[in-house]
């Protein structure tokens, strides 16, 4: 894998890891998770987190791609060439393909809605929601089932993104992956800056800042402590494959542990820009914390938001633009799981393994879609298509791989493998990495197979 492509410059390389990352789960479930934990109190316990658990994993996953130059199932098989540990990343991978087939559903919603929002259609008064208690709430709750349980409209959208999403890939590594994210990351963190700023001219912005930012520590439980960790480690895209796929792009100089540092980072900041957005957003508007709740937060309280203020298409189209912005990276970064999988294992050339990935991705993507409006009595377990997948994939699958991940590294991986790849010629102290090599063997584990139990449990 010597000749394997790589990304051409640190600025690319964070900056497409960093879109791996920051997505969906950012924007919409962290306000959420901190709205319904404690605030504040979330909020330290999020980043204690990501600082002490999450970088020691995200370095175990960047050892195995960097050190390898392979694909989530190449990199273990590589190490451990008689073992079975090659299935870790076989369901790291189906984990991610899962995972993308209904958050492409999701990029086409962003991508609807930023249309709507452009031409004002979202903001048109729908007929008889005048008569309900809320009638703006009631319009957008409209406009909610009308664009995301409908028949057709969702699926023009999700072959859009998924269009997109293949147009980008196909131009590999450097001139897709690496170009769009060098212009599309910059663009987010702006759009979330001035969304930041703007919320600050809220009545009562500084009211829900108290909230966020000053602590209450009897808010503290053990469920709090594991819904901490748990959005610490979704939000860093951890179990997915994506970490190791993307760092067997890494140049052998690059320091892993500081680009592990610059990608949480900057992953907390859009998590904490997202509070300083939407907190000062519930204060000043009276917005009920049942409104906090995943889609209905981005698609039903947000747009009620906007109405309230001037030039309200321009900030609602903004916003969108921001969404799908962080889709599309999210996307492109859970595809290329898959993509670097076909090249990898059946020498597949990039088109043919874009096109083995994305077309039948179409077609489970439409059931998806579908799940949410005409095929909704359809249930597996209780749950439809949509809810499945995402449950199965999110709940079991990838606490599963991090756990296994975790083992492999620090118990069964070749002696000094990590210490080797961590140390990179002294660019980490040495001082350090015992530390690291402590938390993955021993409290990453732990923790991470207590999230998976208390979602098997209840």
């Amino acid at each position: 894998m010597a000749n394997k492509v790589k990304f051409g410059s640190r600025i690319g390389l964070i900056a497409a890891t960093v879109g791996s990352a920051v997505g969906l789960g950012n924007v919409w479930r962290f306000p959420a998770e901190a709205q319904s934990n404690g605030g504040a109190a979330f909020l330290i316990l999020y980043i204690f987190c990501v600082l002490l658990l999450g970088i020691p994993v995200m370095l175990a996953e960047f050892s195995l791609g960097r050190g390898t130059g392979s694909d989530a199932v190449g990199a273990f098989s590589r190490l451990s060439p008689r073992k079975k540990w090659w299935v870790t990343g076989a369901v790291a991978i189906l984990a991610s393909y899962l995972i993308l087939s209904f958050y492409m559903v999701v990029a086409g919603w962003t991508l609807e809605y930023f249309w709507q929002s452009v031409t004002g259609n979202l903001y048109t008064p729908v007929a008889g929601a005048e008569n309900a208690a809320d009638p703006l709430a009631e319009s957008f709750h409209a406009r909610m089932g009308e664009y995301i349980t409908g028949s057709w409209k969702p699926l023009v959208m999700t072959y859009l993104m998924i269009a997109f999403n293949l147009v980008i890939l196909l131009k590999g590594v450097q001139k897709g992956i690496e170009k769009v994210s060098n212009v599309m990351m910059p663009v987010l963190f702006l759009l979330l800056l001035v969304f930041a700023g703007v919320a600050m001219t809220f009545p009562k912005a500084f009211d829900g800042l108290a909230f966020f930012l000053n602590p209450d520590f009897s808010k503290i439980t053990p469920g709090v402590v594991i819904n901490a960790l748990g959005q610490a480690f979704f939000s860093l895209s951890l179990g997915m494959g994506i970490l190791i796929t993307y760092s067997g792009y890494f140049p052998k100089k690059t320091n892993l542990a500081s680009t592990a540092v610059t990608v949480a980072g900057l992953d907390l900041l859009v998590a904490i820009l997202m509070g300083f957005i939407i907190f000062p957003a519930v204060m000043s508007f009276g917005l009920s914390d049942e409104s906090l709740e995943g889609a209905t937060l981005v698609f039903v309280t947000l747009p009620e938001v906007f109405a309230r203020m001037p030039f309200t298409q321009f900030w609602s189209a903004l916003f969108f633009l921001l969404l799908m912005v962080a889709a599309l990276t999210s996307t492109i970064s859970l595809a290329e799981v898959s993509i670097a999988f076909m090249q990898d294992h059946f020498g597949m050339k990039r088109v043919k393994a874009c096109l083995v990935v994305m077309l039948p991705l179409a077609v489970l993507s439409t059931f998806c879609s579908l799940s949410q409006g005409v095929l909704s009595d359809f249930k597996m377990f209780g749950l439809n298509l949509f809810d499945f997948l995402d449950t199965v994939a999110t709940n079991y699958m990838l606490p599963t791989v991090a756990i296994l991940t975790c083992l492999y590294i620090g118990w069964f991986a070749p002696k000094d493998f990590f210490r080797k790849e961590l140390d990179n010629n002294g660019s980490m102290a040495a001082r350090y990495i015992p530390a690291v090599l402590f938390i993955i063997r021993y409290i990453a584990p732990l923790l991470i197979s207590i999230i998976l139990l208390t979602k098997i449990i209840g």
